[in-house]
């Protein structure tokens, strides 16, 4: 039988532990990279003044007035630095609502989006979120983020340089609950199935059926979508919107809301 990886009953994002032990995992057939060490990874200079609390604080207050208010979010993003998640030459564009370059054609997606995300991601949760599957690690700020919100998060990515980015990252965080993937986030992680949430970074035309497979009764997938335009001229022209599909033991029912922007969800691995 499987084991679990150990993960902690409660992180406290008020209060944060100094430091927790972390874990990685990697699906079947992917590569393996090297297991995390225990040195902490060389980080963006400081000196941008950007280690304060009254940086992140602004931010919150920002995502605030564009009407944000799930408080356990908003803790998050007060909790979590952002300037260490971006290239030391955009480090003082890290708490704009802005999506930076992380390498490799992708981006880290605006604070206003991501938050709103996780607002619905947990919305109507009274507590934090069981098992959650990211798709797309990118720079693993997001999983950082939700490493607060949930008890176990599992993050897929399928670029091998950003999935490199993204443990250097987050090793130096020792964050026990979060679990970094290698391989073809279309096909989900049925190792760890059922999931109680997924939410997604990348936007196809369809939520992959992968998905709805592996996401728990009562579970919630946020992920943005690709809408064929109309009276556009252009073959093949798209938009993109949020959508949010609930799993009832009925079936799954789907809301899209506001237009997004994300990079488009491929895949295989690269």
């Amino acid at each position: 039988m499987k084991t679990r990886p150990s993960f902690p009953a409660q992180l406290d994002f008020a209060n944060p532990p100094k430091r927790v032990f972390g874990a990685v995992a990697t699906p079947p057939g992917a590569h393996q990279a090297a297991s995390a060490s225990a040195q902490s990874p060389s980080r963006p200079a400081a000196g941008h003044g950007l280690d304060s609390q009254a940086v992140r604080q602004n931010m919150v207050n920002k995502l605030e007035a564009q009407g944000i208010s799930d408080r356990r979010v908003l803790a998050a993003f007060a909790q979590v630095e952002r300037h260490r998640f971006v290239d030391s030459a955009l480090v003082n564009q890290a708490y704009e609502d802005t999506s930076l370059p992380i390498g490799l054609g992708q981006t880290i997606s605006k604070p206003g989006v991501v938050s709103r995300m996780l607002e619905l991601l947990l919305q109507g949760a009274q507590a934090r979120l069981g098992r959650v599957l990211e798709i797309g690690t990118g720079c693993g700020y997001q999983a950082a983020l939700l490493s607060g919100l949930a008890q176990e998060v599992y993050s897929i990515e399928r670029l091998r340089g950003l999935h490199d980015k993204a443990r250097a990252n987050l090793r130096d965080l020792r964050l026990a609950n979060v679990h970094l993937l290698f391989g073809d986030g279309m096909l989900g992680y049925a190792r760890g199935a059922p999931y109680s949430a997924i939410i997604a970074a990348a936007g196809g035309e369809a939520v992959p059926q992968a998905w709805l497979d592996q996401l728990a009764v009562g579970g919630r997938i946020v992920a943005p979508v690709a809408l064929p335009t109309s009276g556009s001229g252009k073959t093949g022209a798209v938009a993109q919107a949020l959508m949010v599909i609930d799993k009832t033991a009925g079936g799954c029912s789907q809301m899209i809301l506001e237009a997004v922007h994300f990079v488009p969800l491929k895949s295989g691995i690269a």
